[in-house]
């Protein structure tokens, strides 16, 4: 290997070989070993294996995601196999009959799943809305194959910082954010969904990210007190009980406190739950859930429960397999505590989700995911819906909590939290969903806008008359139901364009006038209709009379025809009175996406970048907005629509004033604000726009607006600030 790795690589290498053939050993065939390192060896005897474009060597890359598979995600022989053989399919050192006939079907069926996602990677190296298809496809087909790609992207996130590039840095950061951890989510990885979310926020905020991990450093003396406190009357018990168990503290992942942050608007130390008690208990399958509320009961005796933040997923388990106990009880101190009560076996489908899952209930997975995945299918074959809906009303079921319901019959169904009559209409089947009228929930009469609420017994009403609204849109949240919505709207709508353009024909015909379609075109646009399907539909409604479109028809032709007259007559008086382009030889302050410039954007109010911040573009409807990478809203962009993101970046010089507010606190001092105006006032090219000043129980606070040319200027003005006697914090907002 020394001629395609260098010596730390291959010790790297060998130490990742090593650990697989450790982990994997008794999943292979006997003769597995021997044929993957020959198949190994002739693509690195013809050069098969190069850099990517991240700068990492192919084959090292490759070695590290099996181990992921593996250790982490606990798949088996096929997965492992597909993942270091796939390179060599696509890089034609050998064909995938030849892979069949070495290692079976199902590792071929595998690669070929793996070869068509990663072909959308090399046609682009983000994945847009245009691809999102093809990858759910993939997914839908065989879920290895997405668990596959999970587990290469968290590799490839563990290797971020030596990616030169930081556009590509940024880059998978925010697909880590907005797509592979909510799918890592919806499928029981939980330990990989935070590791993923840690670590995008690393590189898209890294100060936010070191703030918290230092805050985190900072406490964590006082938090392990408190937990040692917390758990040894519960540890007492249990051991007095005879039960087998580890009780201990898990801290909570960097990015949901950032996320408690954001939502509660607080300071750091007003966060009391940073993190949970977990009791894992050691105990065969038919005692599990007797244990759990043995040890539900030790702990809400000796601290009071919140009854509202009771989650029981004993009794019914979440659709990816998750089973769990949750309760949240005051500790010492008036301290609100999260406590979690499993068992190994629970534990290890939290931390493996379904490769575990299977290990414990059969290949198939449990019901629900199948019937996830079954939605998944039927939504991507209906080719109708637009890339970015599917991609929008996918993402809906990716990170919802989920509720339990019933039919009058006691059939148990599961729908995301905020579900309604209508999403478990179309959940029972489309026919009942599009027929339905309303509901009867525990005997009472409720309409098709009811929220559905856990533990519900539901009865669906129908009528033969009743057909899909556009305004069910608005009442669906579940991407079935959303999709076969959109569905029948589009098959009632071509059905009346279809009479609307008849019903036309007929009246030009019955009138005797001869029907120019570019001329019917052009009325339709002056008339105010965005589509000619909604003109249509405005006909087909009886919202537009046909007589007057005709009428208008002819007014229109009759002013054309005259000013037709009039320019024949007038053109050798004719002349051009529109000005010669102006070129402006100004340098783009900004460059966005490939090196583009010249692009018109606007700078976010939400978070008002200016030169020198990290940031990226968002395609909005007014155009490209410029956020910066640590903006409140920017987890959200991500996340809800990734790919509308543009790259961006400063260029040239600063070549203007931009607004920036700080938040100065401090104690009340009668001279502190002419302090902090006066240092204003003598910096060069800043001016103070505004302060606003508050005192409260001897404490200043203040924000101030001022406009300067760059995040240096900005630096240097904190630095001067803090300086000042009694200013204790200054910060952005």
């Amino acid at each position: 290997m020394g001629n395609i790795l260098g010596k730390e690589e291959s010790l790297d290498f060998l130490n990742t070989y090593r650990n697989l053939l450790r982990i994997a050993g008794d999943m292979a065939l006997p003769d597995d070993k021997a044929k993957v390192k020959k198949h190994i060896g002739d693509a690195v005897a013809k050069n098969g294996y190069g850099k990517d474009v991240y700068g990492f060597n192919f084959l090292l890359r490759t070695m590290h995601t099996a181990l992921v598979v593996a250790d982490e995600i606990g798949l088996k022989r096929s997965s492992i196999l597909a993942v270091l053989l796939s390179p060599l399919v696509m890089n034609g050192s050998c064909d995938i009959a030849g892979i069949e006939k070495d290692f079976g079907a199902d590792t071929a069926n595998i690669i070929r799943g793996l070869t068509k996602t990663y072909e959308l990677y090399e046609k682009n190296a983000a994945i847009d809305n245009e691809n999102f298809r093809t990858l759910l496809f993939s997914f839908a087909e065989d879920v290895r194959v997405i668990l596959i790609i999970i587990a290469e992207r968290l590799y490839l996130m563990r290797m971020a910082k030596f990616i030169e590039n930081e556009d590509y840095r940024l880059q998978i950061a925010a697909e880590a954010s907005y797509l592979y951890a909510p799918l890592s989510h919806k499928l029981g990885l939980y330990k990989i969904k935070s590791e993923l979310e840690d670590l995008s926020l690393k590189f898209r905020d890294r100060e936010t990210y070191d703030f918290i991990k230092s805050k985190l450093n900072e406490t964590k003396r006082s938090r392990d007190k408190y937990i040692a406190e917390f758990i040894a009357p519960v540890e007492a018990k249990l051991k007095e009980m005879g039960l087998n168990f580890d009780i201990k503290g898990r801290t909570k992942s960097i990015h949901s406190i950032h996320n408690k942050l954001l939502k509660q608007k607080i300071e750091f130390e007003r966060i009391y739950d940073l993190f949970a008690i977990r009791v894992i208990l050691d105990t065969p399958l038919e005692k599990e859930k007797a244990e759990c509320w043995q040890v539900y009961s030790v702990v809400t005796d000796m601290y009071q429960p919140n009854p509202k933040r009771m989650k029981d997923w004993l009794s019914v388990p979440k659709s990816n397999g998750y089973e769990s106990l949750h309760t949240t009880v005051m500790g010492p101190e008036g301290r609100w505590v999260e406590v979690q009560i499993r068992t190994k076996r629970m534990d290890e489908i939290a931390e493996k989700g379904l490769a575990a899952h299977w290990k414990y209930k059969g290949l198939k997975g449990e019901n629900g995911l199948d019937d996830w995945l079954s939605n998944v299918r039927e939504v991507l074959e209906h080719k109708d819906s637009s890339p970015t809906d599917l991609i929008n009303d996918f993402k809906m079921d990716l990170y919802d909590d989920e509720i339990f319901v019933f039919t009058p019959k006691g059939d148990l169904f599961k729908l995301p939290k905020d579900a309604t009559v209508l999403d478990f209409a179309f959940a029972i089947h489309t026919k009942i969903g599009s027929k339905c009228i309303s509901a009867k929930i525990n005997g009472k009469n409720v309409s098709i806008r009811h929220k559905l609420q856990s533990g519900d017994q539901v009865d669906i009403l129908t009528s033969p008359n009743q057909t899909p609204k556009q305004d069910w849109l608005n009442i669906a949240v579940t991407s079935k139901a959303r999709v076969k919505i959109k569905q029948s709207l589009k098959e009632q709508s071509s059905k009346q364009v279809e009479f609307a353009k008849e019903l036309i024909h007929r009246r030009f015909k019955n009138r005797k006038i001869d029907e120019d379609e570019s001329k019917l075109m052009r009325l339709i646009k002056k008339m105010g209709y965005k589509t000619v399907t909604d003109f249509y539909t405005a006909i087909a409604q009886e919202n537009l009379d046909v007589n007057t479109v005709i009428d208008n028809y002819l007014e229109q032709e009759k002013k054309e025809q005259e000013l037709a007259d009039h320019t024949d007559r007038s053109v050798e008086n004719y002349y051009s009175s529109i000005p010669a382009e102006e070129f402006s030889t100004k340098e783009d302050v900004l460059v966005i996406d490939k090196n583009l410039t010249g692009i018109e954007y606007s700078l976010a109010k939400c978070c008002n970048p200016i030169y020198g911040d990290d940031i990226f573009g968002f395609v909005s409807s007014q155009g490209i907005k410029i956020h910066r990478t640590n903006c409140p809203n920017a987890p959200s962009m991500f996340k809800r629509y990734g790919y509308r993101i543009v790259k961006s970046r400063w260029a040239g010089k600063s070549g203007a004033n931009y607004p920036v507010t700080l938040k100065v606190v401090g104690h009340d001092d009668i001279g502190i604000v002419t302090n902090i105006t006066s240092i204003i006032s003598k910096e060069n090219g800043m001016t103070l726009r505004a302060i606003n000043v508050d005192s409260k129980d001897g404490l200043f606070q203040g924000s101030i607006t001022v406009m300067l040319s760059d995040t240096s200027v900005m630096d240097g003005l904190i630095k001067k600030l803090k300086a000042v006697k009694g200013v204790k914090q200054v910060s952005r907002y």
